[in-house]
């Protein structure tokens, strides 16, 4: 990993301005240095960022942050309070796209909540983010991929009615109910009907949990399925991609004659170690002997 530097360098003035300028700088184990961003500080405090590309700007924008007394947890009124809390938010709505882009769901958690409290507390000072919805529904269904159903619901009683009706939100309460449904089906589905691309990767993942659960339960219920049987109840679209499934997750499960056999769940070690008639003999012992006390 490369060690990140912030260098600060005293720019030359520009129409009777001075500039501070802040090059985010990555320098790699072989000590090469590569520019990773630009941001312009104008004497007066406004900040204009410029040249994005990289992970490594983010870090160095969020240490940069720490510097505005206006933000949370602090919320002091500056006189660049508004400006400040904007640019913050913006940061860290790029910041949870950006886990989303490179499949991070750690880093979405811990940017997420970096972000909420401009949702919540900030909210009335600060203009509406056009990002906010898309944001709110893509932290609903990470928590819906994660199984972490209570919180999906506490999250959800947090939102205003306003809130609860837009498309972002409303998809992702559906696909709860048809998940907790088992409609499987509509669960799948839904991906083809996405507010917006961003919400692809999560929409992936779910589709695999949705898969899992299937699975489970068939090696439990079934000694084996014919490959037809198993690729509706996957619900894939054709044989390949259910070998393909098998192949990645199952490798336990065997493929002969057009059928897909289950290993069966071994039986656990405490429950061989129950001796189950003793037991049984030992209960009605002791319910003979209560009757004769009574």
């Amino acid at each position: 990993m490369g060690k990140n530097l912030l260098e600060y360098t005293r720019a030359k003035k520009k129409k009777k301005t001075p500039l501070m300028r802040a090059l985010f700088l990555e320098q790699s184990n072989s000590g090469s240095v590569k520019q990773m961003g630009k941001l312009d500080v104008d004497k007066e405090g406004v900040v204009v960022l410029t040249k994005w590309h990289g992970p490594s700007w983010l870090f160095l924008l969020q240490v940069l942050l720490t510097g505005f007394s206006s933000l949370p947890p602090l919320f002091e009124d500056t006189p660049k309070a508004i400006h400040e809390l904007t640019l913050a938010r913006d940061i860290y709505e790029h910041a949870v796209l950006l886990s989303v882009k490179i499949g991070d769901q750690d880093a979405f958690e811990r940017d997420f909540f970096q972000l909420k409290p401009y949702y919540t507390d900030a909210s009335s000072r600060l203009p509406p983010s056009s990002q906010e919805y898309m944001i709110l529904g893509l932290n609903l269904l990470r928590l819906l991929v994660q199984n972490r159903i209570a919180e999906f619901h506490t999250e959800l009683e947090l939102l205003s009615s306003t809130a609860l009706e837009n498309p972002c939100i409303k998809h992702a309460v559906e696909l709860e109910q048809s998940f907790m449904e088992g409609a499987y089906n509509r669960v799948l589905s839904a991906k083809q009907t996405v507010p917006c691309k961003t919400y692809d990767y999560f929409m992936d993942l779910l589709a695999k949990t949705v898969r899992d659960e299937i699975a489970g339960c068939s090696e439990k219920a079934y000694g084996y399925l014919s490959v037809s049987d198993a690729r509706q109840m996957l619900l894939f679209s054709s044989d390949n991609e259910l070998l393909q499934y098998i192949k990645e997750e199952h490798p336990e499960w065997e493929i002969k004659t057009g059928q897909v056999i289950f290993q069966k769940a071994k039986e656990s070690a405490s429950c061989k170690e129950i001796p189950s008639l003793q037991l049984i003999n030992q209960t009605l012992s002791y319910a003979r002997e209560l009757e004769r006390i009574v």
